[in-house]
């Protein structure tokens, strides 16, 4: 089966399969319900108000069908708040993607408070194991301590990995696709102090390693870049990360208002273990506005840029779409279709709803992106991304939604893309 085309058939059992999960397997929500209002602090991404019975009836997720279709009472009252009490969001599924063709998965996230005061926190993990024989385990942190003095922002991942390449720059064709496979080792801690207002700035420590890399050669028999660019079986990126951060969003999970703009540069040395000496820095940048005004409809930019400053990076580190911390740059492509030493990613998604109670919305995205080849060449061809999604409310206290979209890009590539939450 071509790697960009596949049965109709396997995409609408992916689609039914993930819904028929959905009702099978309703979220877990152990949220405390209570009887009094606490006010919101602002600038904040707190979620917290009351409920009147008619906002009840009005506003419903996952866990409200369940509760229909099992008959099972709800309290007239219930408070949408989220306390040091962990609110839990899970959902297994069965997906389709470009990178894993079938894939069993289990994803989440857990919403909480380290304080009454302070942000909400989150932790998002999910585990996969696909067609191809891949198994991945990513876990993502954002913490914030009390009054939001600090913030701790984990990436660690595991993967054993069967993936192709395409070789370097938005240039490069589909047609030069070189099957790889690794084991993939991520480990990243950043901490950021408050400084004023909501603006942080800190340090972290980054801890990128591939081993058992193997490369077949291009399906084409042409020399492959991974190749020319210098072939190893195992790489290490060590080094130390200086980050600043400023957050205004509503809501770290769904926002619907808000900046948010992250900036981190990072040093990797040899005498901490990397293989090579190398700078990057990463450029992160979103903006939300209600659109229209009066409404929940929302209109979210977002730009990514992400660029070797100095040196040689190992060839599975370059900057790649849908490398990205939340792996979600590059929708209409397969992970790592667009490799380079220079990234420029730019986005806008409209998110409307499309039942009045909130359960079903809808989306419409479209992104473009350019990469370099190699560290000191120019920036190549811009690839354009595009297409619809469905977002499915697993709860309404924390904003989750299960995220369905089917992208489009060059070259007939073409997929259906899922996520635990807004994909930024």
């Amino acid at each position: 089966m071509h790697l960009y085309r596949y049965n109709s058939f396997m995409k609408l059992f992916s689609v039914v399969s993930l819904f028929f999960c959905l009702y099978l397997f309703p979220l877990y929500s152990n949220a405390q319900e209570k009887k009094s209002f606490r006010a919101i602090r602002p600038h904040t991404d707190t979620i917290s108000k009351m409920h009147t019975d008619s906002a009840i009836v009005y506003e419903k997720d996952i866990k409200d069908i369940y509760r229909k279709l099992f008959y099972i009472k709800q309290s007239k009252i219930e408070i949408d708040s989220i306390t040091s009490k962990p609110l839990v969001s899970a959902i297994p599924a069965i997906g389709y993607t470009l990178q894993s063709r079938l894939a069993l998965i289990l994803s989440g996230n857990i919403a909480f408070r380290l304080d009454p005061q302070s942000r909400i926190s989150t932790i998002t993990a999910s585990t996969a194991y696909t067609q191809n024989r891949q198994f991945t385990l990513p876990i993502e942190s954002n913490l914030w301590t009390k009054n939001n003095k600090y913030n701790f922002v984990g990436d660690y991942r595991f993967y054993k990995y069967p993936q192709s390449t395409f070789g370097l720059g938005s240039n490069s064709s589909i047609h030069n696709e070189d099957p790889m496979s690794y084991n993939f080792l991520r480990l990243n801690e950043v901490v950021m102090r408050h400084v004023t207002g909501n603006f942080y700035a800190g340090a972290g420590y980054g801890f990128d390693y591939h081993w058992n890399i193997t490369d077949s050669g291009p399906i084409n028999g042409k020399t492959s870049d991974y190749s020319l660019y210098g072939a190893a079986e195992t790489t290490v990126s060590s080094g130390i990360s200086l980050n600043a951060l400023f957050d205004s969003r509503d809501n770290s999970i769904n926002p619907s208002a808000g900046f948010y703009a992250s900036v981190q540069y990072r040093d990797n040395y040899h005498f901490l273990g990397s293989s090579s000496d190398w700078k990057s820095l990463i450029i992160d940048v979103r903006k939300y506005y209600k659109l229209p005004a009066n409404s929940d409809n929302v209109i979210a930019l977002w730009s990514y840029n992400w660029l070797v400053l100095d040196g040689n990076p190992p060839y599975l580190d370059l900057p790649a779409n849908s490398w990205d911390p939340y792996t979600s740059t590059g929708r209409g492509y397969i992970q790592g279709r667009f490799r380079g030493a220079q990234m420029v990613y730019f986005e806008s998604e409209y998110r409307y709803k499309i039942t009045k109670n909130g359960l079903i919305g809808g989306v419409f995205f479209m992104n473009a992106e350019s990469f370099s080849a190699a560290p000191g060449t120019g920036m190549q061809r811009i690839q354009p991304g595009f297409g619809p999604g469905v977002r499915i409310k697993i709860s309404k206290i924390s904003k989750t939604n299960i995220a369905v979209d089917y992208g489009f890009g060059n070259q007939g590539s073409r997929g259906v893309f899922v996520n635990v939450g807004e994909v930024f």
